[in-house]
């Protein structure tokens, strides 16, 4: 075990694990942020992904120990009441389904949007491709991107 001092959403928090644990699993078995979500474990489906100094990563596959000083920003940390362009624009195309990859569907445009504020449709399928969504939302999801892009 060792110790880490993370900075999540804002906030810097102390967590006493394994080097080699996921930060997925810190953040949801011992920080209780359970908005990223579990998938496919080889971050190849994208419901992990969370933000790493602002770059869309997936965290299943992520040691916390090579983590160090960056920021991480996950699901919760986008804002308090689903206030986010992106969560809002989530809403008004009623992008989820069963809801259990939206969380890194959102982060992953949240990313885009903010390195690609005026993204083409083949920027948008390029980026969510990466994203598996069981329900098969992909058009609700790049017309909540092009909205959220707007906003």
């Amino acid at each position: 075990m060792a110790k880490y001092s993370l900075k999540i959403n804002g906030k810097t928090q102390q967590v006493d694990v394994d080097p080699l644990t996921p930060i997925l699993w810190v953040l949801r078995d011992h920080l209780n942020l359970q908005g990223t979500k579990y998938g496919c474990g080889i971050a190849q489906c994208g419901a992990c992904t969370i933000h790493l100094n602002g770059m869309a990563v997936r965290s299943c596959q992520l040691p916390v120990s090579s983590i160090g000083r960056q920021e991480i920003t996950t699901i919760e940390g986008l804002s308090e009441n689903g206030t986010h362009p992106v969560q809002e624009a989530w809403l008004e195309h009623d992008v989820a389904q069963c809801g259990y990859c939206q969380s890194g569907q959102i982060m992953t445009a949240v990313a885009l949007l903010k390195n690609n504020p005026n993204p083409s449709d083949e920027d948008i399928e390029a980026t969510i491709s990466g994203n598996i969504c069981r329900c098969g939302t992909y058009l609700r999801i790049k017309e909540a991107i092009k909205t959220a892009a707007k906003k």
